[in-house]
């Protein structure tokens, strides 16, 4: 594995786990006796982690590419 597939799946594992938090966070604050969550606030902070998720995503593809082009190339 290529260095920057190495970097890529880390931040889509950085995405995932903001994510997770973000959910957690939200759960928490709806349950009984929880505080009331501004789900707008929620909304635009999913923002981040879904386009770190699509950039990282998209690299891996190109990085695929490039490995096949590679591959095809090298008799």
């Amino acid at each position: 594995m290529t260095i920057g597939m190495t970097y890529s799946l880390q931040g889509m594992q950085r995405a995932e786990a903001q994510l997770n938090q973000l959910a957690q966070s939200v759960a928490q604050s709806a349950g009984p006796g929880g505080d009331t969550v501004d789900l707008s606030a929620q909304a635009v902070a999913t923002i981040e982690p879904k386009n770190s998720f699509e950039a990282n995503t998209a690299a891996l593809k190109v990085g695929d590419e490039m490995t096949q082009t590679l591959l095809k190339v090298v008799p």
